[in-house]
């Protein structure tokens, strides 16, 4: 009886090990492989430009408003809780904005001419160390000097 007992808990482990070694998807068909698009070419021409929009309505305002709204409400009755509403939106926009604006960073185009004469734009976090004239391994649009 007590062999019983052990045998489960070691077949259920057994199970639980193997789970991992060859699981198919949900669908039931296996998970396809993606496969490496790699591209050899020339930097042409690099642009900067500011990630986002000079729009005073952005999500970080809109967040900091609602934010400040709501923190606004809690303070005060009457017309005081309205005006401490509307000072709270007012000030929270404002500050999110700011926060926003704050993490915005700059962005890069990057223009490479293919080995096989074709043109093609990458945009990018940052350059790095790419220069115009650099020759480039381009792996699924991401570019690295050579």
């Amino acid at each position: 009886m007590k062999a019983a007992y052990l045998a489960i808990p070691l077949a259920l482990a057994a199970v639980v090990l193997d789970a991992g070694a060859d699981t198919i998807p949900p669908s039931g068909k296996p998970a396809a492989r993606i496969a490496e698009r790699i591209e050899y070419g020339v930097v042409e021409r690099i642009e900067t430009y500011r990630e986002g929009s000079d729009s005073p309505v952005n999500p970080g305002s809109v967040l900091g408003g609602l934010a400040g709204g709501i923190i606004g409400h809690q303070v005060g009755s009457g017309r005081g809780r309205d005006a401490a509403t509307i000072a709270g939106v007012l000030g929270g926009a404002y500050i999110g904005n700011n926060v926003h604006k704050a993490n915005e960073r700059d962005r890069y185009r990057i223009t490479v001419r293919l080995d096989d004469g074709a043109t093609l734009e990458l945009e990018e976090d940052g350059a790095g160390e790419l220069r115009v004239g650099d020759r480039v391994r381009v792996v699924n649009n991401h570019a690295s000097r050579l």
